[in-house]
């Protein structure tokens, strides 16, 4: 027998074994044929299996749109992953809005009050968009790598073993409808040892099937590491960003956390620049904390006396060397010759400490 015979033999056997298939899957669907079911823990891992497989797609994508929102830049990282080669380094929003307020800053003038606040928050921009950076990077490496992963490896062959499974449970009932059809003794016999050796085909199949499958319980572990590992670089990411944000309000002398959580306010609160005795105003303090005295802080300030003045707004004391403020309290201020026309010295029972006049009014 030459190659050409036994390649054109073997096609007719695939080809007969195709058409047996179609036909004991068709009679299945039209209830004609009887099939042979999986057992319930089989069924189980299947069903676990396929669940797993859904899910992971879904948080993995969505994944990758949290950490990259932009899809063209998703397709462009897809592409270069499929090549095999690195992505070329792009500048991020953050690290772009962050240049923009430099230039901005340096284009109106790093000694006036608007321009050194926008290099300030330039540079905090940019130091977010690094963070931004690693949190991607580390996100991609512990987290979307091992998804990935199962999804284009371990249920790949899942899927593989699960086909075969079903192909040799066809041509077991395949057999079984030709026993039942089989008219004389030899056609019997025939199909018999036929049934033997697709039934030995398909428990062997399953027992392949089944090992596999029981491997999802190890994969949930895996994935809930590189879970916890994603949410810690989240948890760094977001601390970074909160320190950052709270290094440039400290900076830029602006209004705590707290009153600009309950902005929405506003119409009831008083502000700055709204009240004749208030101390500056709001423009003033979200900037440099520079402030165009009023006449009666220019009367403090030239004076040697003290007055006394209700506070506006709770002020948290970045070092020692300044006083914490609540709300509504009256404390009493005076002026230092030489102190930074910003802020004045406070004073509430035995404490003293420099508070920011922007947060203050004056009594009469």
């Amino acid at each position: 027998m030459n190659i050409m015979d036994f390649n054109v033999k073997k096609l007719a056997a695939d080809a007969g074994t195709f058409l047996s298939r179609a036909v004991q899957f068709t009679e299945e669907k039209l209830g004609q044929a009887e099939k042979t079911e999986l057992d319930a823990h089989l069924e189980n891992l299947l069903s676990k299996a396929e669940c797993t497989k859904i899910w992971t797609e879904k948080i993995m994508k969505q994944t990758e749109v949290l950490l990259q929102p932009n899809p063209n830049a998703r397709i462009e990282e897809f592409v270069y992953e499929k090549l095999d080669r690195k992505a070329p380094s792009r500048v991020n929003n953050p690290e772009l809005l962050g240049q923009y307020m430099i230039d901005a800053g340096t284009e109106f003038g790093p000694g006036t009050a608007y321009g050194n606040a926008l290099i300030k928050c330039g540079e905090t921009q940019k130091r977010i968009g690094t963070a931004d950076r690693e949190l991607i990077q580390t996100s991609a490496l512990n987290f979307l790598t091992p998804l990935r992963n199962f999804i284009e490896g371990d249920y790949k062959t899942i899927a593989k073993e699960r086909k075969l499974l079903q192909n040799k449970r066809l041509d077991l009932d395949a057999a079984k409808t030709r026993l039942k059809k089989a008219k004389t003794a030899e056609a019997k016999s025939s199909s018999e040892q036929e049934v033997r050796i697709t039934q030995s085909e398909f428990d062997r199949q399953a027992e392949i099937t089944r090992l596999l499958l029981e491997g999802i319980s190890s994969t949930h572990a895996h994935h809930l590491r590189c879970l916890n590992d994603f949410v810690e670089a989240q948890m760094t990411y977001y601390a970074q960003c909160y320190q950052y944000m709270l290094d440039l309000q400290k900076q830029l002398g602006s209004f705590p956390s707290s009153y600009l959580c309950n902005n929405n306010h506003n119409a009831g609160t008083p502000v700055p620049s709204a009240l004749p005795n208030v101390i500056g105003s709001s423009a003033m303090a979200s900037t440099s904390g520079l402030v165009i005295s009023s006449p009666n802080i220019s009367d403090l300030k030239e004076s040697s006396g003290s007055r006394k003045a209700r506070v506006l707004y709770d002020y948290d004391a970045a070092n020692s060397t300044e006083l914490s403020l609540l709300a509504d309290e009256v404390i009493t201020v005076f002026s230092i010759i030489g102190m930074d026309s910003d802020w004045l010295m406070g004073e509430r029972g035995n404490q003293k400490g420099k508070v920011p006049i922007t947060y203050l009014e004056l009594l009469n």
